[in-house]
């Protein structure tokens, strides 16, 4: 929400103006609008792909080998054998940005057959302009909702997961303590992805798998010896071993053979992952026995139940929370610390605000200045140093948490790139729509509207698929000057 008020206050100080002027000054909140919205989707979402890719093996990018890009036999192999993978919220952000887009149909859609003087445009405008604003901020506030709880979700998840790693290592649980964890039978409330298989048994072990390879992702790396991707017999019975679970000789022959699909005696990261899962699963089988699953009884670690396990986790967090507490507020009672909490944060956020508001009304005049010294339409001037000045943030985080070269962090990275389009579509829009209706101000951006709509469509199609090469991700970055170029051409074509 803050991300997007440096470009909302352009657009609203540039729309402010003498109304005899204020037309012309509002091209440079048009450009802010479209330079931010198309810089984020090209520059940063590009540079974040060639930062954070890894080597595309068998079709898919892999992040577990070690190093996770080597040096290519040749430039094409380069473009075309390197790249990210592509998550699921990658791909639900992507539909998101493009369905905020609506509200451009609202106003451009009647604008293209409303004809006549400025007055009777400004009039036949006016009310889709309002159905736009409302449009607008009904989505916005559904979309922060709709974030919100999304981010505890994630963050409570992740850090339950945090503490139930660090427990396996220490050895206060055994993997089989977690069958009836939270994570694992609330798939819809962490994230945990259910459309797998035909059946039910399906679903249920592609949710456990899911939740496996949260656990044991750094726990692979660490036994995969030799840096292979994949794990052997041996590692895999060291791994269990030393994570408190032991198995007989039957059962983790029966499934290796079962999940070792391509034969090659090795357990890739996947197949790693189902393996645990089925593990897992019979653990919640009221016919299995302990001695299907260990050598003997003596062998078996004491089991934790699942009520235990999130006593434990629930516990832990609580001390983790008293951790993170500022040290100043350690001493205050509940209700007191979290009052001081939300005054801190209202007020950093306040000032933050402020100040950004107080320099966006002569940055409007310096764009509009230079715009006039250069001979330059103003919506250029402002399409190009506007984005500088309000999106540097999104520019070099995104590209910071690519350089880790994981999916989390690449999600990460990708995800924030196309929520800052999407409130620009929402938040900053609503803006404009407030202007036109309110100020009796004529949509002129025909060409600037169908370049914003076309870039958001082209990154929305690219993220659907599952993985993004670095010749896909240099093809993004050439994006950015084509849309000056295709805007120049349409305008002298005349759609303005």
């Amino acid at each position: 929400m803050l991300g997007a008020v440096p470009d909302g206050a352009i657009i609203l100080f540039s729309g402010l103006g003498p109304i005899d002027e204020v037309q012309e000054t509002l091209s440079v909140g048009v450009g802010a609008l479209a330079g931010s919205t198309i810089m984020l989707l090209t520059i940063p979402f590009a540079l974040s792909i060639i930062a954070g890719r890894v080597d595309i093996v068998d079709g898919e990018p892999n992040y577990l080998r070690k190093p996770k890009l080597t040096k290519q036999a040749s430039l094409m192999d380069e473009l075309t054998k390197t790249g990210v993978a592509v998550t699921q919220p990658i791909k639900a952000g992507g539909l998101t940005m493009v369905l905020t887009t609506i509200p451009y149909f609202l106003i451009q859609g009647p604008a293209l057959f409303i004809h006549g003087d400025n007055e009777d445009i400004v009039k036949g405008e006016k009310w889709w302009a309002f159905a736009a604003l409302a449009f607008c901020l009904g989505g916005l506030f559904y979309y922060l909702s709709l974030q919100l709880k999304m981010s505890h979700e994630g963050e409570d998840r992740e850090k339950r997961v945090a503490v139930m790693k660090k427990m396996l290592k220490n050895g206060r649980v055994s993997i089989s303590a977690l069958h009836d964890h939270r994570d694992i039978d609330d798939g819809e409330a962490t994230g945990l992805t259910t459309d797998y298989g035909s059946g039910d048994g399906d679903q249920s072990s592609h949710k456990i798998s899911e939740f496996m390879k949260d656990i044991l992702h750094s726990s692979f790396q660490t036994y995969d010896e030799d840096n292979s991707g994949a794990l052997e017999h041996k590692e895999v019975d060291i791994l269990f071993r030393d994570l408190n679970e032991v198995m007989s000789k039957k059962t983790k022959d029966a499934l290796f053979k079962k999940y070792d699909v391509d034969g090659d005696g090795t357990l890739s990261f996947d197949e790693f992952a189902l393996f645990s899962a089925e593990l897992l699963n019979s653990k919640k089988k009221p016919e299995t026995t302990p001695r299907d699953i260990s050598e003997s009884a003596d062998d078996a670690v004491p089991q934790k139940d699942s009520k235990y396990l999130n006593s434990m986790v629930q516990n832990i967090l609580v001390e983790n929370e008293e951790e993170e507490m500022p040290e100043e507020f350690t001493n205050l009672p509940p209700e007191e610390q979290q009052a001081a909490i939300k005054k801190r944060a209202f007020i950093m956020c306040a000032v933050g605000t402020l100040l950004v508001v107080l320099f966006s009304d002569p940055m409007v005049d310096v764009f509009q200045e230079i715009a006039v010294r250069s001979g330059m339409p103003p919506f250029y001037v402002a399409f190009i140093l506007a984005p500088l000045a309000s999106n540097a943030s999104e520019l070099l985080s995104s590209i910071y948490y690519a350089k880790k070269k994981t999916t989390k962090t690449m999600t990460v990275s990708l995800s924030a790139l196309q929520g800052a389009a999407a409130m620009n579509n929402t938040f900053c829009l609503s803006i404009f729509m407030a202007l036109v209706f309110f100020r009796g101000l004529a949509w002129q951006y025909t060409a600037e509207t169908i370049v914003i709509l076309l870039m958001q469509l082209i990154i929305g199609i690219i993220v659907q698929g599952n993985k993004i090469t670095f010749l896909t991700g240099v093809s993004i970055l050439s994006l950015f000057p084509l849309s000056i170029v295709i805007v120049a051409t349409l305008e002298a074509f005349g759609f303005d």
